[in-house]
């Protein structure tokens, strides 16, 4: 029984992605489901904006490569914006069936100081979430999403959808 058949995966390019990359990879591969990768840039600027874009986009096609290995259907989207605004939008589409995310483990204090999205999806959002805790301690910074490399790998780049909302 196909419980899923489209799941949104919203990542934050860094190593806490890489449970909720595993956990979903067996999930969609149970379920024959395709999976779609979302990453919000959340910038200040236009060149900042142009400048983590092209960082982000190698570790998006690593994950979308993962996937397809497995012979998970995968798409990885890239939006500019407020990540909590962009992510309800791409639910709002009606054609995912769930909702996966790993958590920083922030503590009460950091979910105020930062904002916490999965506790806006939790409230916001008709489809189940999932959400798995990430081992690695976000205070840490063995790499951020400025550090993130870029992998020069043009084949399949035309499934990476992007978009960038100006105003």
């Amino acid at each position: 029984m196909q419980v899923y058949r489209t799941i949104l995966v919203t990542v934050d390019c860094t190593p806490v992605d890489d449970p909720i990359i595993k956990h979903v990879s067996a999930l969609a591969v149970q379920n024959k489901a395709s999976v779609h990768l979302i990453h919000v840039v959340h910038s200040h600027t236009l060149d900042q904006n142009r400048v983590l874009r092209e960082k982000i986009e190698g570790r998006m096609e690593s994950y979308r490569e993962t996937l397809l290995n497995l012979g998970v259907e995968a798409i990885a989207i890239i939006k500019s914006g407020e990540p909590i605004t962009e992510i309800l939008e791409e639910i709002g589409s009606g054609k995912y069936d769930l909702v996966a995310m790993a958590t920083h483990g922030h503590t009460f204090i950091g979910d105020v100081l930062f904002g916490s999205v999965s506790d806006s999806l939790k409230h916001k959002i008709r489809i189940p979430l999932l959400l798995i805790k990430s081992e690695i301690n976000p205070d840490i910074k063995s790499e951020t999403k400025s550090d993130v490399k870029s992998e020069n790998n043009s084949e399949n780049k035309s499934e990476i959808k992007s978009e960038t909302k100006s105003g």
